[in-house]
């Protein structure tokens, strides 16, 4: 690999939070602590998603060794529903004591009153990634603590590239002849695997703005119609455009295609290293390798997504949830964790643990990292980001043009408004 990954040690805070989180006795919940003691105790209701919520209710099982007379119960929600029952939660007074949250729902949220500003003395917020950090910070004030991240790189079939005679491109002008080369002398039939639907596209598109050097927000509002985002469009639809990339590609398809040598490259984040692992059997992981965005006009800027854990206001044992969150952070809890699911850790100094440092191809998402960025946390972001996708189709299909996309967005992102 030809990038590799020092990471600063970040600082963990790890003081005790003060009973009622500094709220007066009139409006805390009364904490479930063990008076003889002074240590917490009780009970901690968890809500957690996907494959994370699944390990999560034997992982807790340390922190409970570690404060006897705790006991965390975590419920495992799909991800298809889990906003839906997170928010009807909160309108009907009903929420658990701890949530698992989406990247992209820390404004939403946090807009109902229903979150508990974080403590802060909990943690250090420099210990986090800062793209990670910007996804629970809502004007200057946190809900929740950054618990995993995932940001997207290129991967790539090895001997495709090695049989077209090319290396992982640097810029994307190299981008479009690497991909260009697979297709054409690697034997990738398909070309690139590039999103256009099912809720992806977005991510890939927004760092191509950000590499432009534009923004999608400025002065508190949304920013689409730009020079910049018109650039960007330019550059995603060129591939559909030059037939580098298909639209054509059979729901399910994916990463199939990819392990049988018909696409030859993609984008996606680090889940994706053990899905080909194993659906490719034995050797294929000698087949493929991951490297860093190309860079655009300004920068090589990728997404951050991941998930966050946030305490609720009506929670009934804060002291114990926040130490559970605390506990968390912590980078060994975070490294350990990372080899239970493969989430990558939020907190920089995990990465200096031996089950991270090692992994070359980790280290490519981990530098990516650095200086990876998140949509804006605006309450209304998902329902922008249903327009973009949207937008983004007919864009990949050739109906419209960047320029008609970009105006198209503004339009409604401008009707839907920030939600602020």
């Amino acid at each position: 690999m030809n990038t590799t990954t020092r990471r600063a040690a970040g600082v963990l805070a790890i003081t005790i939070v003060a009973a009622g989180c500094g709220r007066g006795a009139d409006t805390a919940p009364e904490q479930a602590r063990d008076v003889t003691t002074g240590k917490i105790a009780g009970e901690v209701s968890v809500w957690a998603m996907g494959e994370e919520g699944k390990a999560l209710g034997a992982f807790v099982k340390d922190f409970e060794s570690a404060n006897p007379g705790v006991k965390v119960n975590v419920t495992a929600i799909g991800w298809d529903v889990a906003h839906d029952k997170i928010t009807s939660a909160i309108a009907g007074g009903a929420t658990p004591d701890v949530s698992m949250i989406g990247s992209t729902w820390s404004g939403e949220l946090a807009k109902t009153g229903a979150l508990e500003p974080t403590p802060g003395n909990l943690v250090d917020k420099s210990a986090f990634f800062p793209g990670a950090w910007q996804t629970v910070d809502i004007n200057g004030t946190a809900y929740g603590v950054p618990w995993y991240v995932e940001t997207r790189v290129l991967y790539y079939r090895t001997d495709q590239a090695e049989k077209a005679g090319v290396q992982p491109p640097a810029t994307w002008q190299e981008f479009t002849a690497f991909v260009r080369a697979l297709k054409e002398k690697g034997g990738a039939s398909r070309g690139f695997n590039q999103s256009y639907q099912l809720g992806a596209s977005w991510q890939e598109v927004l760092p191509l703005i950000w590499q432009a050097g534009g923004e999608i927000v400025k002065d508190g509002e949304y920013t689409f119609d730009t020079p910049e985002a018109v650039t960007a469009l330019k550059q995603y639809a060129s591939l559909f455009e030059q037939k580098l990339a298909p639209t054509d590609t059979p729901a399910d398809a994916f990463p199939q295609t990819f392990i049988k040598g018909e696409v030859g490259a993609f984008y996606s984040g680090p889940w994706m290293i053990g899905v080909l692992g194993n659906d490719g059997g034995p050797g294929f992981a000698d087949k493929f390798d991951v490297a860093p965005y190309p860079k655009g006009p300004v920068s090589a800027t990728s997404f951050v997504g991941g998930a966050d854990m946030a305490v609720f206001k009506k929670a009934g044992n804060r002291d114990a949830a926040w130490k559970f969150i605390q506990w968390l952070s912590e980078p060994k809890v975070q490294a350990k964790w990372y080899t239970t699911v493969k989430a990558l850790p939020a907190v920089q100094a995990a990465w200096q643990e031996p089950e991270l440092k090692a992994d070359e191809q980790l280290a490519v998402f981990g530098e990516q990292l650095k200086d990876a960025r998140t949509p804006p946390p605006f309450p209304t972001w998902e329902q922008v980001a249903r327009v973009l996708e949207a937008e983004l189709e007919k864009l990949a299909r050739g109906r419209s043009t960047p320029e008609q996309t970009a105006k198209a967005i503004q339009s409604q992102a401008d009707t839907i408004g920030t939600g602020l």
